[in-house]
């Protein structure tokens, strides 16, 4: 039998929805400019297995000028403790710099405290007597609300703060300040504000948008169910084949792959025919919950450091507006369409 080669490169997917830059993305982006003045600290997260496609150029612009520190989110979900790892790790911190890094699990202590040691550095420096305050901004879906429930538990021993979902969107408007630090002698309170997520206003790449859409940056409904199993499919042939054996052997079909987890699942329809967008959703959850494979989907090297830096917003505003207004007039069309059949 031959042996089985995967794809290279995927599709070019030029009718792929290229935005999720939504009303109340625009009106959080506009708050956090007029709070940021009185902000002791940014927390930016950004997805550990998007670490350059879920940095947000919007937040370089609005944010500008203010102490921040960097939050790479799901670490469990996109490391294998591996030297590639290791370097990637290292490769940010530097890209970063010099803002501080941290690569984050949000079940560790371990990563919460390494946070929590930084806000409350932050704290003293700001030496408030009301407190330092403290804003999470990122992507949709990025893990912030996490991110924050976490750091409450171990700076204050306190339950969840914040409301988590699988889906973008949960967080909807800023947050009043949580607590994550009591006042000391030495320090004064710490309150931390979650943010929505903010979305880019266009996204030029395809492929970048079908990387948030796996990793749940834009609600499951925007991309087709298939495309983006396909996607991941093509992703975990180039890591390993052998992540969805208990189902088939090594394949580049996704129709293949559907068909044989709806029989192994029993996600069929009539006439034991798969369910295929059932099935679709079903397979990408499995993987953003660990389950089919750890890996990035970025990949991190000087080159594409340097191309995410000079990744620019004007262009992407001015596309976003055209194609709004696009939408607009096919809107009036329809809308008069429908008054002349009445």
């Amino acid at each position: 039998m031959a042996s089985f080669i995967p794809r290279t490169a995927f599709p070019y997917l030029d009718s792929l929805p290229r935005s999720y830059y939504l009303g109340h993305h625009r009106a959080a982006l506009l708050k956090m400019k007029s709070m940021v003045s009185n902000v002791d600290l940014i927390i930016e997260c950004r997805d550990y297995r998007v670490p350059l496609s879920s940095r947000n150029p919007l937040f370089e612009e609005t944010l500008e000028g203010h102490e921040r520190l960097v939050v790479y989110t799901k670490k469990d979900l996109g490391s294998n403790g591996t030297a590639a790892d290791r370097q990637k790790e290292i490769a940010l911190r530097k890209y970063v710099a010099p803002s501080p890094a941290v690569f984050s699990d949000y079940k560790s202590p371990k990563s919460a405290k390494q946070i929590l040691e930084i806000a409350r550095q932050r704290a003293i420096a700001a030496d408030s007597l009301i407190g330092a305050r403290m804003l999470v901004v990122g992507m949709p879906n990025v893990g912030k609300s996490s991110l924050l429930n976490a750091l409450r538990l171990h700076g204050v021993g306190r339950g969840k703060a914040a409301s988590t979902g699988a889906q973008p969107g949960v967080t909807r408007k800023i947050a009043t300040g949580v607590k994550i630090f009591d006042a000391t002698p030495e320090r004064p309170p710490v309150y931390l504000l979650d943010t929505p997520g903010v979305f880019m206003p266009y996204v030029s790449d395809p492929e970048t948008m079908l990387k948030l859409a796996l990793c749940g940056g834009v609600k499951d409904t925007i991309i087709a169910p298939v495309t983006m199993a396909d996607y991941l499919l093509y992703y975990m042939n180039k890591s390993d084949p052998g992540l969805y054996s208990d189902y088939c052997a090594p394949t580049n079909d996704i129709t293949a792959l559907i068909e044989a987890v709806a029989q192994k699942t029993g996600k069929l329809g009539k006439g034991g025919v798969a369910i295929e967008d059932t099935t679709a959703l079903w397979l990408i959850q499995r993987w953003r919950q660990g389950h089919l494979g750890r890996f990035s989907l970025d990949h991190v090297s000087v080159e594409s450091l340097q191309q995410d830096e000079n990744k620019s917003i004007t262009g992407s505003m001015n596309q976003a507006i055209k194609v709004e207004k696009q939408a607009r007039r096919e809107r009036t069309k329809l809308r008069l369409s429908q008054t002349g059949n009445a």
